[in-house]
């Protein structure tokens, strides 16, 4: 029976024809399953790096002056899980990074530094620590900074994911679109209104910028107010404000407070998860599906990546606050979400 089997391989190879029993239990797994691996980025050992790019490359020479957070698994591919990229950004005072767009959804999170700018659209979005800025695909954007200071945010893309679809691709321009006040989206849409006439198209929020002072006294109204959940702490995530769904179609996006004394229980989903320390200190505990561990020491600015399917849970003696995003909008989308609460 072998060497019927192999004489069979043998004589379809030509044809480009594999036997789907011989891979079928890889291709259906028991479980999720990811080349992926936990990592921490500590931004102590980061910002050196940054600050000499800054002297090695202007931002209008690099386009956009990123180091991009590479998963150990996955060098060389610009990825930080299978599907998201992850980077952080640099601009200087006084520079200018060209305005472009792409197919690619973008997100921004602010690390260090206020003054530095994005523009969507035409309109204006003043940056500060913990703002969540957003791109959406196909929108013009470019950067300045008229800040004295560097400022440095955490770039989040779905470039891997578009690159799966072939559908990954740009456009430069020397034009810019015409100035609109600051705040104009935030008018329109982000005080629980909208236009009565409104003509905007897309599946992205019509809001740019989700300052943190708003979303971080929404956390610590809901410590004060309300039980404490006993896997994310107090865990909220951002939303488009037209529709109720995620920011922006391929990328959610989440802000979330640990309590001081949080000793949080084990949990594991499959959308990886990129997360940046705002506030405080902490550790997360990571296994991966086949028993592996690991233990990350956070504190401020410190970036660390949670594969699919790895179980992780939190512990914070101070008290912590924490960003993320992952893909979890497409695997709600297809209906391939899971998650497991332990």
């Amino acid at each position: 029976m072998t060497s019927l089997r192999q004489q069979l391989y043998q004589d379809m190879a030509p044809l480009h024809l594999t036997p789907l029993w011989e891979v079928l239990h890889a291709l259906v797994p028991p479980h999720p399953v990811t080349p992926c691996l936990p990592a921490l980025w500590k931004y102590s050992d980061l910002r050196p790096f940054l600050m000499r790019a800054g002297e090695a490359i202007t931002a209008a020479e690099a386009v956009r002056r990123v180091l991009i957070l590479e998963n150990p698994a996955l060098r060389g591919q610009s990825a930080v899980t299978q599907s998201l990229y992850a980077g952080l950004q640099l601009i200087l005072p006084g520079e200018v990074a060209p305005d472009h767009r792409h197919t690619q959804s973008a997100l921004r999170f602010i690390i260090e530094g206020s003054g530095a700018f994005t523009t969507v659209e035409g309109e204006r979005a003043t940056m500060h620590p913990g703002d969540f800025i957003l791109t959406p695909n196909w929108s013009w954007h470019g950067h300045g900074s008229e800040a004295e200071e560097p400022v440095i945010w955490l770039d989040g893309l779905d470039i891997p994911m578009l690159r799966f679809f072939d559908a990954g691709f740009a456009e430069t321009s020397t034009a810019t679109a015409p100035p609109r006040p600051e705040g104009v989206s935030f008018a329109r849409h982000g005080n629980n209104m909208a236009p009565v006439r409104d003509t905007r198209t897309g599946a992205s929020s019509p809001v740019f910028s989700y300052p943190y002072d708003r979303s971080r006294e929404s956390l610590a109204q809901l410590e004060r107010n309300t039980p404490c959940d006993s896997w994310d702490g107090y865990k909220l995530r951002y939303i488009n404000p037209a529709t109720g769904g995620s920011p922006m179609p391929t990328l959610g996006a989440f802000l979330q407070l640990l309590p001081a004394g949080f000793n949080g229980r084990a949990f594991r989903q499959t959308d990886g998860a990129v997360y940046s320390v705002v506030e405080g200190e902490g550790e997360v505990l990571i296994e991966s599906p086949d028993g592996e561990t690991t233990a990350y020491s956070f504190g401020p600015r410190d970036h660390f990546v949670i594969p699919s399917w790895h179980l992780a849970s939190f512990r914070s003696a101070p008290g912590s606050v924490l960003f993320s995003f992952s893909d979890r909008p497409v695997h709600e989308a297809l209906s391939i979400h899971r998650e497991e609460r332990l």
